[in-house]
């Protein structure tokens, strides 16, 4: 079988092509934005970059912050339309399925020509506030409608998503609910147990959708008392959050540590934190199933974490494995969900026990592969 993946460079979107390597399919990669050179961590893979730039020229970045209008004209001659790019790959490969990862930034510019050729299997992977928040995205409700009516195959990260698609048109195959990442990986060795733990880590995300700053503020309200003998890691951190936190008098007063959102920091080594956390806080307005919560929940750190269009609660039972942030924008109230859950050490103990399980279940990377391979054998042969 030959598969053409239509998706930006990411690495949600590198761990799920991997659950298919060794499975005998032929997978190429058409890298949307030609961003980057090659990606050695899916070298088995076929990538198609390099696509997008006719010619290249000398002083291009300085061109372009001197004399921008110019530059952007050079650009228009340069630079190859997407629509043709994708047309030629498509008639030279000839591939059985296409699979694109998100709609806006992976299928949108694509969608003409996939329209055009009707006889290819299409799935589409949504991910996070893809069809949650389409409009704040910058698309229009026809658009989705066009799109959709497009797809013959559905995955989504949630089921609320899968719910959204319906009332915007789908209509065809729906292939299930799984993780953006194709499953997680646990070491088990570095699940610690309740009382081991000492670190309180937060995901950075300040993007307009991701609130870091409110859970950032929330621990300014938190006793020092609680916070004094812990570590705090703040993970992803953009720069307004690295910023905020270097103004806090309180919060240097603590033992605190800020990761980057520019900076690689490996999946391993962050499950190794997360292994060692009480608590875990994810905080934003829009968003899918976050990765980060399920791995998270995974290594036994107790998830305090908002619910955009209630797709927390399809994981979470609130008060039960974990606190639901019903009002992402109120820092007291964040902060009061922190408190419990240091103090309440019973309730984590309890909670960590049911997560690992539960996860390890319904997530377990290994366990889904065999259903992700089984999955483009479906769609090929179009068993409903």
């Amino acid at each position: 079988m030959k598969i053409l993946m239509v998706a930006i460079p990411n690495h949600h979107f590198f761990q799920w092509v991997n659950q298919l390597k060794d499975s005998g399919h032929e997978i190429y990669w058409f890298d949307i934005t030609d961003g980057g050179s090659k990606v050695e961590r899916i070298n088995w893979v076929h990538q198609i970059k390099g696509w997008k730039q006719r010619f290249n020229f000398p002083f291009r970045q300085g061109l372009k912050s001197k004399m921008p209008r110019l530059y952007k004209m050079i650009q228009k001659i340069r630079e190859r339309d997407t629509k043709v790019v994708f047309e030629k790959i498509i008639e030279d490969l000839k591939p059985d399925i296409v699979h694109c990862f998100e709609m806006k930034l992976a299928g949108m510019p694509i969608l003409d020509i996939l329209e055009k050729k009707d006889n290819i299997k299409f799935i589409y992977s949504s991910w996070g506030s893809d069809m949650y928040a389409y409009q704040e995205l910058g698309l229009s409700k026809n658009e989705v409608e066009s799109f959709l009516t497009r797809v013959d195959f559905l995955i989504t990260d949630c089921k609320r998503d899968y719910k959204i698609a319906g009332e915007n048109g789908f209509k065809n195959t729906f292939l299930g609910v799984f993780p953006g990442n194709g499953g997680i990986y646990f070491e088990k060795e570095f699940i610690k147990e309740t009382a081991d733990r000492n670190i309180i880590l937060i995901k950075g995300y300040e993007d307009g959708v991701g609130k870091a700053i409110k859970v950032i503020e929330s621990l300014e309200l938190v006793s020092s008392n609680l916070l004094k003998d812990l570590k705090i890691v703040v993970y992803s951190a953009d720069l307004k959050v690295k910023k905020r936190i270097e103004e806090s008098s309180f919060l240097n007063s603590l033992d605190i540590r800020i990761l980057s959102r520019n900076k690689f920091i490996s999946n391993a080594e962050l499950l190794k934190i997360m292994g060692e956390s009480i608590i875990h806080v994810g905080n934003s307005i829009s968003d899918g199933m976050p990765n980060v919560l399920l791995e998270s929940m995974g290594m036994g750190a107790f998830p305090i974490q908002s619910n955009p269009g209630n797709v927390t609660e399809e994981v979470i039972k609130n008060g039960i494995n974990g606190f639901i942030i019903e009002q992402p924008l109120d820092n007291l109230a964040i902060a009061k969900l922190i408190e419990n859950a240091i103090k309440n050490i019973e309730l984590r103990t309890s909670a960590q026990e049911y997560n690992t399980n539960f996860i390890a279940e319904n997530y377990n990377r290994k366990h889904l592969q065999k259903s992700i391979v089984k999955l483009y054998e479906k769609v090929l042969f179009n068993k409903n």
